[in-house]
């Protein structure tokens, strides 16, 4: 998560906003097709077994064609295995993105710290 956080960083959020949207990505600010992606990959994460038509058509209704619905499933289903790989051998996060993007290290590890962007 630490990683990915930092390609959100760098590409498209400030790390207040990455910060908001691991705590609640409803209310983070993202558009609401972003918040439907979201919702999906969350509901594969968290019970896939649930996964129903009408979840795979509310991606269609916001655009998505079958063969996007299969990246996101996909990239959805290969980080979760990934994940559980990880957190299976009890591997941490490189230590470098600590340094370079401390306030996302920061919340996902568990720690206490106010969210700062630095000045360009």
């Amino acid at each position: 998560m630490v990683a990915h956080g930092a390609v959100l960083r760098k590409n498209f959020f400030t790390g207040e906003q990455v910060v908001a949207i691991l705590k609640d990505y409803h209310q983070a600010g993202l558009e609401p097709e972003e918040v439907v992606v979201m919702d999906f990959a969350a509901k594969i994460s968290r019970d896939a077994h649930s996964v129903t038509s009408q979840d795979v058509q509310s991606l269609r209704d916001i655009g998505l064609s079958d063969t996007e619905i299969l990246d996101v499933t996909l990239a959805v289903s290969a980080r979760n295995l990934f994940t559980r790989f990880l957190d299976g051998l009890g591997a941490l996060p490189n230590a470098e993105y600590g340094e370079k993007d401390a306030e996302i290290w920061a919340y996902v590890m568990g720690e206490e710290m106010p969210v700062q962007d630095p000045v360009a």
